[in-house]
């Protein structure tokens, strides 16, 4: 089985429906690690209740982007990480961690790409008033939001729909989608 580590920077729901993919025999690999690059995300909650090691280091903490990648891959190393899956992780990850992990660093992104890139992409499609949203899970690159897309898929929005409600079903696809993609991943590799 494949070793996998999941990267986030917040709630950690995303992470939550993977670990208990993982956990369920669903997704058949084992999650070995939740990175944070934040001390007191709530993603880290969810890491003890399904016993998954967790490591944060901040970027702060670093004299440079650089030095924080490579504390990153000092980390994944020993742990033989296959994959790793980003879940609401709000940094771009630059050259030293996508040349030690060349397509296996994987994104999922709340909107149609290449359409609304970004941190505030709901928002931002909410707000320029689109008709369909969507979720899009793609290969990360050092592109903002432009790696080669991996799957897509729409939720069904009716005329009214709050931000919130938008979210909220946004959301509750991305929990399956993301867990439907590594399952098919890992099959393929």
């Amino acid at each position: 089985m494949k070793n996998i580590a999941v990267f986030a920077s917040g709630n950690g729901s995303n992470f939550e429906a993977i670990a208990k993919a993982c956990q369920d025999g669903i997704i058949k690999a084992n999650l070995v690690l939740l990175f944070s690059d934040k001390k007191n995300a709530y993603v880290l909650e969810r890491a003890k209740k399904y016993n998954i090691t967790s490591k944060v280091i901040t970027l702060k903490s670093c004299k440079n982007k650089e030095e924080y990648e490579n504390k990153i891959l000092a980390v994944l190393k020993p742990l033989n990480i296959d994959y790793i899956f980003l879940a609401g992780y709000m940094k771009i990850c630059d050259s030293t961690l996508l040349n030690a992990y060349p397509n296996r660093i994987i994104n999922i992104h709340p909107a149609l790409l290449p359409a609304f890139k970004g941190a505030h992409a709901i928002l931002d499609a909410y707000n320029y008033g689109v008709k369909v949203f969507g979720i899009t899970i793609h290969y990360v690159s050092p592109e903002l939001d432009g790696g080669k897309i991996i799957a897509q898929d729409i939720i069904s929005y009716q005329e009214g729909d709050s931000i919130e409600v938008v979210e909220e079903k946004i959301h509750a696809l991305e929990h399956k989608l993301y867990v439907k993609t590594i399952c098919k991943l890992l099959e393929e590799k």
